[in-house]
């Protein structure tokens, strides 16, 4: 397998490609990609996609979301961000939890990362995934994200696995079915 920085350059200038960009070669498929990395080189990552964010010599236009601040975002949005440490020690991890849950949820997610319009180049750059983990995770945010966003290529950056089947956070967590997206690199 190739090194991560030789995987990270690769995915540099795939992402540029007309193939990325309109989805060729993926049988009519949406255009959902998972790029696929180890977590103890989330630091890397996070470094490289700062850096491609900023790279204003792109020839696409990257619209990274990161999963963990679009849900601080949403629970701004419902002002209670300062409640949640309270409502934790009263009633638990477990209620704040599935409160949180509630609250953010695959809606509320894409309702913040909804935008017009939609232009040829534009890639949607997911990051956060293990952030966010386990108010949201991205199995299922990409199955209500289809709809909204099947003509954008939508890249996630993924500290786990994919096996073309499931996807599993951190290499350690139970697998979770999804199959409409492809690995790449």
């Amino acid at each position: 397998m190739k090194k991560i920085n030789e995987r990270l350059d690769s995915l540099r200038n795939l992402i540029q490609s007309k193939e990325f960009l309109e989805g060729r070669g993926l049988s009519n498929e949406v255009n959902i990609r998972i790029f696929c990395y180890d977590p103890k080189d989330e630091m890397m990552i996070r470094c490289f996609t700062d850096n491609l964010i900023t790279d204003q010599s792109l020839s696409c236009n990257l619209i990274e979301y990161n999963l963990y601040k679009v849900f601080i975002s949403i629970c701004e949005d419902k002002r209670i961000i300062d409640k949640i440490p309270v409502q934790e020690e009263k009633k638990g991890k477990q209620f704040i939890l599935n409160q949180m849950m509630r609250i953010a949820n695959n809606i509320a997610f894409v309702e913040k990362m909804q935008y017009e319009p939609h232009k040829s180049g534009d890639v949607i750059l997911i990051t956060g995934v293990g952030e966010a983990f386990p108010f949201i995770r991205v199995h299922s945010l990409l199955d209500a994200m289809q709809p909204y966003f099947s003509d954008v290529p939508i890249l996630v950056m993924y500290p786990g696995t994919f096996d073309g089947r499931c996807v599993k956070l951190f290499d350690k967590l139970k697998p979770n079915a999804y199959y409409r997206a492809f690995n790449i690199i």
